[in-house]
């Protein structure tokens, strides 16, 4: 079974993988591809060998990561980078705040404007231009549809 590629709307984010396939897939960020073997010696705690292809069976299944024959074993290898995750898990949140009927967009931009205040002065510049850049493209889009 060939996963779907992830979408927007349902990609799974880190926090939605238990403790043991989060390990698993920052093992693999670090080490690169592996074999059910290599992931198994390398985890912080001995598990069984059923144990861990099970994990990384259930993390392709998934989506997460991508597998390839070699020889009688599976490769595993992640599927996105960190990076990709990480935007992925933000946009999910984000998404979340701005699908409620209760103003949640209020709520998080505060919060983020806050947070970025006391952060970084310059950092709140830049998401400033960044809300610029965004209302003249929104403004070309509804013009040239």
């Amino acid at each position: 079974m060939i996963p779907k590629p992830w979408t927007r709307k349902s990609a799974v984010v880190l926090a939605d993988l238990g403790p043991l396939e989060q390990s698993v897939v920052e093992l693999l960020w670090t080490q690169g591809e592996s074999s059910v073997q290599d992931v198994g010696k390398k985890l912080d705690r001995p598990l069984a060998y059923t144990t861990v292809m099970t994990t990384l069976d259930r993390l392709f299944k998934k989506g997460v990561l991508e597998r390839r024959q070699v020889e009688r074993a599976f490769h595993y290898k992640p599927r996105f980078s960190k990076q990709e995750i990480e935007r992925r898990s933000a946009s999910a949140f984000v998404d979340g705040f701005l699908s409620r009927d209760s103003g949640g967009g209020d709520l998080l931009f505060s919060c983020l404007v806050d947070a970025v205040g006391q952060y970084d002065a310059a950092l709140l510049d830049e998401l400033e231009e960044k809300v610029r850049r965004k209302r003249q493209e929104i403004g070309r889009k509804r013009k040239n549809p």
